[in-house]
């Protein structure tokens, strides 16, 4: 008769550790079941954040600990995850059925924000979320043409839009709504209305997380999200050389300065590969984003090469994440949207939307 204990099989987990975390399994609170029957153990683990893509993993590892623990003859894995919403800035209520909004800004241009954003977006779907991407830019936007969405969002009841939808991921841009080649010529109020229109207008459902891709620089577009959209955190997007560091360290402190968390940073066209030589040439400089991720103590996400294929497949409506799916570039999307989803996890859980609104009224 085996004589196997819930305590034997915790201390094996113990071994187990969540590289996304930093922890081992227990010490995350991941384990939520241990169940033991003579030489049969169960173990349940449940992930907070998107779990299609490490489970297998995950469960081989625990599987293999556990199978080492004298007397045991089966092992059964459970691994599943559970997304919760997380606090935003301080003031700023969360959005009936969105759990999470990541941010993903740069100081300038041409660094490659979009493409990072809705890359992200797709690897987040990819591993199991529920996710939704907002166009944040008026006056240059490009989501349209990189999902592989064409004609107009419909509204069913006359009030509300209907996202757009491709690769499994809600889309909302003001893209939909004008000719590809019409410039917009706003001011400043007319963009920030349009944005809030575009968020809160939008029938997005129940979403996981909410990627909203932000114009460059720290501008009016900026200011409306920090003061009334309820961004749980930012990712900030930069190339190596020293002139778009210099604006990326502006957008950082501007998110500093209005208490939103900085996720991390994407060090994007990090190093170009000849796909001739296979030669490794620093273009734009090398290591300028992990520089600026030790200065100011923040997470150092990823460091995304300069590729050709990264351009053909965005600009042809059909990103990485989907067009090469088992590619190495394809597994460095993934490996930043776990990086993010599990920074966000890390993050203080947002009980707000579990309690009623009270109303006191002298009768």
């Amino acid at each position: 008769m085996s004589n196997i204990s819930e305590l034997q099989v915790q201390t094996a987990l113990k071994e187990v550790q969540d590289p996304y975390l930093g922890k081992d399994l227990v010490g995350a609170n991941e384990v939520k079941k241990i169940q033991v029957d003579g030489g049969r153990v169960q173990v349940d683990i449940e992930l907070p954040y998107p779990s299609a893509g490490v489970k297998d993993k995950f469960a081989a590892e625990v599987s293999r600990r556990v199978q080492a623990i004298k007397g045991v003859e089966q092992v059964t894995v459970n691994v599943g995850h559970n997304i919760k919403a997380h606090q935003a800035q301080r003031g700023v209520k969360l959005l009936a059925g969105i759990k999470n909004i990541i941010a993903v800004a740069s100081g300038k241009g041409g660094v490659g924000k979009s493409t990072t954003a809705v890359n992200l977006a797709l690897a987040l779907a990819r591993d199991g979320a529920r996710v939704g991407i907002l166009d944040a830019d008026i006056y240059g936007p490009s989501q349209p043409r990189m999902l592989g969405i064409s004609g107009k969002p419909t509204s069913k009841d006359g009030k509300s839009i209907e996202p757009m939808e491709n690769y499994g991921v809600k889309a909302m841009s003001i893209g939909f709504l004008i000719e590809e080649e019409t410039a917009m010529v706003w001011r400043g109020p007319m963009v920030t209305q349009a944005l809030e229109q575009l968020l809160n207008d939008t029938r997005w459902g129940e979403l996981d997380y909410l990627v909203i891709d932000l114009p460059p620089g720290t501008g009016d577009t900026q200011l409306t999200l920090a003061q009334k959209i309820p961004v749980t955190g930012a990712v900030i997007v930069t190339t190596p050389q020293d002139i778009a560091l210099l604006d990326a360290r502006k957008g950082l402190k501007m998110f500093e300065k209005v208490g939103i968390p900085i996720l991390g940073i994407v060090e994007n066209m990090s190093f170009y590969i000849c796909p001739k030589c296979g030669n490794e040439d620093d273009i734009f400089s090398h290591g300028g984003g992990e520089r600026m991720a030790e200065q100011y103590d923040v997470d150092f996400l990823a460091a995304i090469p300069l590729d050709r294929r990264i351009r053909n497949e965005a600009d042809g409506g059909k990103p990485t994440v989907v067009a090469e799916p088992d590619s190495r570039l394809a597994e460095l999307y993934m490996e930043l949207a776990r990086h993010v989803a599990a920074k966000l996890a890390a993050q203080a859980v947002d009980f707000s939307h579990k309690f009623p609104n009270i109303v006191i009224q002298n009768k």
